[in-house]
């Protein structure tokens, strides 16, 4: 039932309820038994006024009840749905910021981005929460100017292709490997790693101060970001002693707290695979093993163990390999795990190249290197135990 057919019944009560009384009026007038009355003018009602009644004081009428009865059962806001939406005020939909322009948002928001650092690579929601600020101090610097691509995506860091800048040390393409937050990172047990080795923070200076070192130990908020810039540190310093005795690296170019800016190994659009994606020419494979036996013995002269080598944290480009990942290089003189590391990067590499058709003897590898860097692991293992009893002292 409409609106319409529902105003007109309701006219037509309102007229039968008039036409009534004045019957009753002319009814009592001609009757001789019943006194005079003084004549009533019909009672009429506004339709509008339906809803406020309280406003007249009028007696009580069962058919104006009857009437109210009626009214209720056709409102059609109770039997409608469709007259009910139309009081609801309409809904405001305001369309969802795309993830460009909450990327360009931030850039305008964050200092030193201003003059419109907008990157060709297009970062996920939580990752320009943290990409952008960790590129800024070389944007400033002029060290990029610009995010193509992500590379690499690990659990403790990403690296991106850039375009370098005029600071960037000649290089048209870069490589930043950022860290991520420590709310997303998946750190490592690095205390295999970290034993015996100093800390750094982010400029590379030594920490001396007992409070620091102590909140490393406790792994304590604030211990976690000091591990956090010297694990970084190490990793630029050693890339930086590396690549200036002509190791197989590639030239680190700067560093900030979070991010490591350096020589980008592959071109414009493909960046170099790894190793273990790499099936070697019958003839690359004595010469490349050679190169990467003398890269270890690099590191072992400058005290140093990379810890974690294998094929799959070298790169191949052009017939040539660079050894990448460095934060959990360890100090092979106050590191009672230091052979143990050595031992497992080169049964790694053997491993690999014997899955290429060379064959090669790990742990007479080991040995040999071992004795020729004079270093006694018996012995250095010994000197580690009386440092530990001195410390509990």
């Amino acid at each position: 039932m409409t609106l319409n057919q529902t105003t007109n019944d309701l006219t037509n009560l309102n007229n039968n309820r008039i036409l009534t009384n004045s019957n009753n009026s002319e009814t009592m007038t001609t009757n001789p038994t019943q006194p005079d009355l003084p004549n009533k003018r019909p009672l009429r009602i506004n339709l509008d006024d339906l809803t406020h009644l309280d406003q007249f004081d009028l007696p009580d009428d069962p058919a104006q009840d009857e009437f109210d009865d009626f009214e209720a059962m056709f409102d059609p806001l109770r039997s409608d749905r469709k007259a009910r939406r139309k009081r609801k005020p309409a809904a405001s939909h305001k369309a969802k910021v795309s993830q460009q322009e909450l990327l360009e948002m931030m850039t305008e928001e964050t200092e030193g981005l201003e003059g419109g650092f907008k990157t060709t690579y297009h970062p996920s929601r939580h990752e320009a929460e943290w990409l952008l600020d960790s590129l800024r101090n070389f944007y400033d610097r002029d060290m990029i100017r610009d995010v193509l691509s992500v590379v690499k995506g690990g659990k403790e860091a990403s690296v991106y292709r850039c375009v370098g800048g005029g600071a960037a040390n000649g290089h048209e393409i870069v490589a930043a490997k950022v860290y991520r937050p420590h709310k997303f990172r998946q750190m490592r047990n690095d205390a295999i790693y970290r034993e015996g080795r100093a800390i750094f923070d982010h400029e590379g200076k030594l920490i001396k101060d007992d409070r620091s070192i102590r909140a490393v130990g406790k792994k304590t908020g604030y211990g976690q970001q000091v591990a956090h810039s010297s694990w970084l540190s190490f990793e630029y310093t050693t890339l930086q002693k590396l690549h200036a005795v002509g190791a197989n690296v590639p030239e680190p170019i700067s560093s900030s707290e979070n991010c490591i800016l350096m020589e980008f190994i592959g071109d414009e659009e493909n960046a170099a695979p790894w190793l273990h994606d790499v099936e070697l020419e019958p003839e690359e494979r004595q010469p490349l093993f050679d190169i990467i036996m003398h890269n270890i013995e690099l590191l072992l002269k400058h005290n140093l163990v990379h810890g974690d080598l294998s094929a799959y944290n070298i790169l191949y480009w052009d017939g040539e390999i660079y050894l990448i990942d460095f934060p959990q290089v360890s100090d092979c003189e106050n590191n009672r795990n230091a052979y143990q590391l050595l031992k497992r990067d080169i049964e790694r590499i053997c491993q690999y190249f014997e899955g290429q058709g060379l064959y090669r003897d790990p742990e007479r590898i080991v040995k040999r290197m071992w004795k020729r860097f004079e270093v006694d692991p018996e012995q250095l293992a010994a000197d580690m135990s009386r440092e530990t009893m001195k410390d509990e002292d």
